[in-house]
């Protein structure tokens, strides 16, 4: 089904957008409202290996425990694959992208992630995924002291790196690694009338966006988030605590519920972004995707009110 097959067809009395589906005729309603995101320092990693099953698995290992900075060290994933005509090396490559609130912390999550996720990782190599990024991190450099004085210079493709010695042969590192100010937080809600439905589309909301959007991670496991969260708490003193209004099981226990009478399940798809027009384009390509599953029927997208950060996406803006 085309993106030109839906349609806004009006508002329900509760001010919600109605979504009409042209080719099957079903409605979504899309709450009027808008994602809230916030600024954040980011570097891009282009891991390359002998084969893409090596890169793809330093890949996931440099970039574990990175959902959200609320209790991570950093917030990380995978962008894509990247075809040996691509990168410095001439081999198959994986682009990832790491997230911290400040330079400082970035460079240390680099550090930490490149010397203990991909320096030890079968035939891997590390390069500077953002060459034209202003702002440099000196993280190679850094990581060339593991070679305890036996480390060598060396260049790639007019790059300049760092062969450190390991029992395998040589691990290369790019001696300097750009960052940027990017934007994290963006997000929509599906909400549906089953686990099996809800999961069904924030699984193809998750494809559309890894097919149709550029410079894009989404954190969470598989790019789906089953534990949204909210700022502070109700009863103890935490800075985040359980997104209550979005929970199924407590729609007759709170006030405040958000969750429609016929939904038993919700959840988040978290996008961050080299910068905002692709996290519109990402978040525009998921929503629209989770709308044509059945099953499905609202979407909305978590905000503070304006309070945490200064980007706001209307949902009706990407629709």
């Amino acid at each position: 089904m085309q993106n030109k097959a839906l349609h806004i067809v009006g508002k329900n009395e509760l001010g919600d957008f109605v979504v009409e589906n042209s080719g099957s005729g079903r409605t979504v309603f899309v709450e009027d409202t808008f994602a809230e995101l916030f600024p954040m320092w980011a570097s891009r990693v282009l891991i390359t290996a002998k084969n893409e099953k090596w890169a793809l698995t330093a890949a996931r290992t440099a970039t574990g425990l990175a959902t959200s900075i609320i209790m991570s060290p950093a917030e990380a994933g995978i962008e894509r694959t990247a075809s040996p005509d691509e990168t410095p090396d001439k081999r198959c490559g994986v682009f990832i992208q790491v997230y911290q609130r400040n330079r400082f912390d970035l460079k240390s999550q680099l550090i930490t992630r490149i010397g203990q996720c991909v320096m030890t990782c079968p035939t891997t190599a590390a390069f500077d995924g953002l060459p034209q990024a202003k702002r440099k991190l000196k993280v190679g450099r850094s990581i060339r002291l593991f070679g305890d004085g036996f480390q060598r210079k060396t260049v790639v493709n007019d790059r300049k790196c760092w062969k450190i010695p390991v029992m395998e042969g040589e691990f290369i590192v790019e001696d300097s690694f750009g960052a940027v100010q990017a934007v994290a937080g963006g997000n929509f809600l599906i909400m549906a009338e089953t686990l099996e439905a809800g999961l069904k589309a924030a699984e193809e909301a998750v494809e559309a966006v890894s097919r149709n959007a550029q410079g894009v991670i989404m954190p969470f496991p598989g790019g789906i988030c089953r534990a949204g969260s909210k700022a502070g708490s109700l009863k103890y003193k935490l800075k985040a605590s359980t997104n209550h209004p979005f929970c199924p099981k407590l729609k007759k226990l709170v006030e405040d519920s958000a969750v429609p009478e016929n939904v038993r399940c919700v959840y988040e798809i978290v996008i961050n972004g080299l910068d905002l027009e692709s996290v519109k384009k990402a978040m525009s390509e998921g929503v629209k995707a989770a709308i044509r599953v059945p099953g499905v029927v609202k979407i909305s997208a978590g905000n503070y009110g304006g309070k945490l950060g200064p980007y706001k996406v209307y949902l009706k803006e990407i629709l």
